[in-house]
């Protein structure tokens, strides 16, 4: 089972640091995925949740492809990833959505399968023995740690 840093959050949420490429970064360099937001504002490649904050380039998306969960916020982005061969998804208020590898991302207290990624679960237990794809949560410690006590 995969672990995704939601925004890039490893220990919990960090408002100030999310989507920054630099933290980003560290998720990754700390082993996990990460769920990226991804915005394309007038030809430029955006990253933030709420608006676009941080402006990167296709290099940057390149370099992170082979981790990243590209989170399409708007239109431009989503038509832009569709061209690459990198991992996006998009969603307004969807209980689940179909990724771009035919994986099913799922909102807390939704129905889970093998191809699934339970998004924020409340709880680990209910989750983290289940046969399913990968957890995206802003605790990845925390989890790496219950699914090693538990032998999961």
């Amino acid at each position: 089972m995969i672990i995704i840093a939601h925004r890039g959050n490893t220990s919990g949420p960090n408002k100030a640091r999310e989507n920054h490429p630099s933290y980003i970064d560290e998720a990754i360099n700390a082993g996990f995925d990460v769920e990226v937001d991804v915005w394309v504002i007038d030809d430029k490649i955006m990253l933030g949740h709420d608006g676009p904050a941080h402006h990167v380039d296709i290099e940057f998306l390149e370099k992170i492809a082979d981790k990243a969960w590209f989170h399409c916020k708007n239109l431009k982005a989503l038509r832009s990833l569709s061209e690459t061969n990198f991992r996006y998804f998009w969603h307004q208020s969807d209980d689940f959505t179909l990724t771009s590898t035919n994986h099913i991302w799922t909102y807390p207290n939704k129905d889970l399968t093998d191809r699934s990624i339970a998004v924020m679960p409340k709880n680990y237990e209910s989750v983290a023995s289940l046969d399913i794809y990968g957890i995206c949560t802003d605790d990845c410690l925390q989890l790496q740690a219950f699914m090693k006590k538990n032998r999961l």
